[in-house]
């Protein structure tokens, strides 16, 4: 990509490699530890679903039984295995007999790891294979229908009942949206647990679940094919279920999860020792399932400054690389977040944003970016609103941003409508064509407001990650250096969840899915 901004690739080089150098230190931490819901994702690739009669999730039930008996270093794969070898049960089976009380995995004798391997192989091939048939699933709709240029519009729907989501789905669909994002109902990134089946009863949102996802998956490949285009299903994996909820979404083919390291500790006070754990395995099953990551740069400037504290997005995108690289993640699969959030009084902000849309794009080429729309000084002068919407349009199609959230007039008044979303979907559809090819008109003259922006953040970004190099990822976070958010390394939610791995603790999932994408 041709440099309109004359960035100083040395400062780009040397800030990437601060960031690699961060995210292999807190690697050491990663290895040494697994946390519950790691281990309940591996049971939920194992085949365990379902719930008890008291509607515990099963793999919440085997777990918190690993926890209380004192096995869960062990891990699931190596106990439940274990366990197959002594009982003949199958991983649901075993899940089964500890909801009934029958069986105590920390009273079963130990069998030989190569055997413990050997009996739970069958069923990771048997997941692996199924994920590997849904992104061949994807691929043969990709290649009947082509898939699109430019960026994708993505659009919200946040009803509370999945089967109302759907309705809107598929008109938003038909209006024109290429990704389906389904809002979590509010609080669910709190819950240390997935609930189960179709939802109807979410508060601003509709929970993740894995009923859900099928059923929407199901939607819109119906609508898909009427379209004769693939549409593209996004959710949430943040929170205290990160690796759960990436292991549905591999299971009924999502395309997009949105998947930041530092977003559960920043704004939810998830404690940052879980979380950190976490998002590696959530990160090892998206990269295998094809799924493109969205990150949460663009909640930074919710509670900062867009102006004075873009050094510390740009930091923060350079780390969710390295994170996603450690966990091997594409590039082409990093949509790493930033977002049209300074205030319009602002002097020259139009131009500021420009500047910070084209760094982005081009430190990270084949990224496909997210960008999100105004939020925080939208109004409800709709008028207003609507043009504020088409400016951060222009700057999508001049920066040649990729997974382009529609900002909607009426979103500072209330849940838009589908007829705002039908709005929002033409002006975007508008700017996109009249400007298609402007960005590629377009040069940035040397010692210009835009690329004198541009190296300034660069260079405030490279000075600060060379600053967290030195203090650590864990002590930056209690220092609030990131959206001036402070939190304790032992404070926060679900610190009770981590443990630190046995010797005999294996993960095969990472071990089949790392590095790797599946039906390539």
């Amino acid at each position: 990509m041709e440099s309109k901004l004359g960035l100083n690739l040395e400062l780009v080089e040397k800030a990437r490699a601060s960031a690699k150098r961060v995210a292999e230190d807190t690697q050491n931490f990663i290895d040494q530890h697994t946390t519950v819901t790691v281990e309940r994702a591996v049971c939920r690739l194992l085949g365990i679903d379902g719930v008890n009669e008291m509607d515990v999730p099963m793999p919440n039930v085997l777990v918190d039984h690993l926890l209380a008996v004192g096995v869960l270093p062990m891990g699931a794969a190596w106990t439940i295995g274990n366990a197959m070898l002594e009982t003949g049960l199958d991983p649901q089976g075993v899940a089964e007999a500890i909801d009934r009380g029958e069986l105590d995995l920390s009273k079963v004798p130990a069998h030989d790891d190569a055997a413990v391997r050997e009996a739970v192989a069958p069923y990771v091939k048997a997941t692996i294979e199924r994920i590997n048939t849904n992104v061949a699933g994807r691929n043969e709709f990709l290649k009947e229908f082509g898939d699109k240029e430019g960026a994708y519009l993505y659009v919200i729907v946040a009803t509370g009942n999945i089967y109302e989501d759907i309705t809107q789905a598929k008109a938003a669909a038909k209006q024109g949206a290429d990704i389906i994002a389904v809002i979590r109902t509010t609080g669910q990134s709190l819950l240390d647990y997935v609930p189960y089946g179709a939802t109807t009863e979410g508060f601003g949102g509709t929970y993740a679940t894995q009923e859900n996802f099928r059923l929407m998956r199901e939607a819109l490949d119906e609508v898909g094919r009427e379209q004769k285009r693939y549409i593209r299903l996004c959710n949430y994996c943040s929170g205290l279920c990160m690796p759960e909820i990436a292991a549905m979404g591999a299971l009924e083919r999502l395309d997009v999860m949105l998947n930041d390291a530092l977003y559960g500790i920043l704004f939810r006070d998830i404690n940052m020792q879980r979380t950190i754990v976490d998002q590696y395995f959530s990160r090892v099953i998206n990269g295998y399932a094809g799924v493109i990551i969205n990150t949460g740069e663009d909640n930074y400037l919710t509670t900062d400054d867009a102006v004075t504290s873009a050094h510390t997005v740009l930091a923060s995108q350079f780390l969710n690389e390295a994170f996603a690289k450690s966990a091997g993640m594409r590039e082409e699969q990093m949509g790493l977040g930033h977002a049209f959030e300074m205030d319009p009084e602002v002097e020259n902000a139009f131009v500021m944003e420009l500047a910070q849309a084209q760094m982005a794009r081009e430190i990270f080429p084949k990224a496909p970016l997210k960008y999100m729309p105004p939020t925080k000084f939208m109004t409800g002068n709709v008028f207003r609103g609507h043009i504020q919407d088409a400016l951060f349009n222009m700057v999508t199609v001049l920066t040649g941003q990729k997974l382009h959230l529609l900002g909607m007039m009426t979103e500072a008044i209330h849940t838009p409508f589908m007829s705002d979303r039908a709005l929002a979907i033409e002006n975007a559809q508008y700017i996109f064509r009249t400007m298609k090819d402007l960005g590629s008109e377009l040069i940035y003259k040397e010692d210009g407001i835009i690329r004198n922006r541009a190296n300034e953040v660069l260079t405030k970004a490279t000075d600060l990650l060379a600053e967290i190099e030195q203090l650590g990822l864990f002590t930056t976070i209690e220092k609030g250096i990131f959206a001036d958010v402070k939190r304790p390394k032992d404070g926060g939610k679900g610190l009770n969840g981590v443990v630190v791995k046995d010797e005999k603790h294996f993960n095969p999932f990472i071990e089949e899915m790392k590095g790797k994408v599946a039906a390539e």
